[in-house]
């Protein structure tokens, strides 16, 4: 299927790990310009190298996402480059554990590296995103919907995406520009694995969640999330807008309690 995304100016937040980096790879391969946002330079510049040996295309602009001033001079950067902005995918954030006991600055702190940088970005792409009619794609969490214990500050910030999915989808359909949220819930990326690693016993904690993820008792491919973010955003889904889409094996809507070998 031709995605239609050739030379399209794709801009990924966090775009260079995890996640992020197989978002990057993903419009990269399709043919459009993968712009990475987020301060990982070096690693930023050797997933650029890595996709344009095989023949896609990516470039990156380093950047703190909490810094409002160096998040909109980096927009500017993508614009004084490629002329163009056709598709913003906020995926930077972190689950930082900012608890109800945390010091109030922590819960803030944590909204902001999570949720508010998102507003700027988009705010700062906005007038771009209008002229070529372009997307918005958001990548949320499971915790929005189910909690998690122990990290208010991402929850809320996610229940805030989640919204402003919606807000934004209304707001800004008169330009033709479509928001969707894409909502993973357990899927091994670095930092994944490395909270993993401090369990006491590491193969059990990761059998013990593959067993509550109905479809295939396996974990989500960084690459399924990724496949369906460049899906979304592409022109052959035209017509959808203001969807929370949930990538995740069945985690979230079917009981996790349910142990239903296959049947006929």
């Amino acid at each position: 299927m031709n995605l239609e995304i050739q030379d399209k100016v794709v801009i990924v937040t966090g775009g260079a790990k995890g996640i992020g980096a197989a978002i990057t790879r993903a419009f990269g391969a399709e043919g459009a310009v993968a712009c990475v946002f987020g301060r990982n330079r070096e690693e930023a510049a050797a997933l650029v190298a890595e996709i344009g040996a095989k023949g896609g295309r990516a470039d990156s602009f380093p950047c703190e996402m909490t810094d409002e001033s160096a998040v909109r001079a980096a927009v500017a950067a993508v614009l004084a480059k490629y002329s163009r902005i056709d598709c913003v995918v906020n995926n930077a954030g972190v689950n930082d554990g900012a608890g109800l006991r945390s010091p109030v600055a922590e819960f803030r702190a944590s909204l902001e590296k999570n949720i508010v940088q998102c507003f700027v970005l988009v705010q700062a792409a906005l007038d771009a995103l209008i002229a070529s009619k372009g997307s918005i794609v958001n990548i949320g969490s499971k915790c929005s919907v189910t909690g998690q214990g122990g990290t208010s500050g991402y929850v809320a910030a996610k229940g805030a995406m989640n919204g402003l999915t919606r807000e934004w989808a209304l707001n800004l359909a008169p330009h033709g520009i479509r928001v969707n949220c894409v909502l993973p819930a357990e899927v091994m990326t670095p930092l994944y694995a490395r909270w993993l690693s401090t369990r006491p016993d590491p193969a059990a904690s990761l059998a013990a969640i593959k067993a509550t993820i109905p479809l295939e008792r396996r974990m989500t491919t960084a690459e399924e999330i990724a496949d369906t973010v460049v899906f979304v955003a592409s022109p052959r889904s035209s017509h959808t807008t203001g969807q929370i889409l949930y990538v995740d094996g069945g985690y979230v809507h079917f009981d996790r309690a349910c142990t239903t070998k296959a049947s006929t």
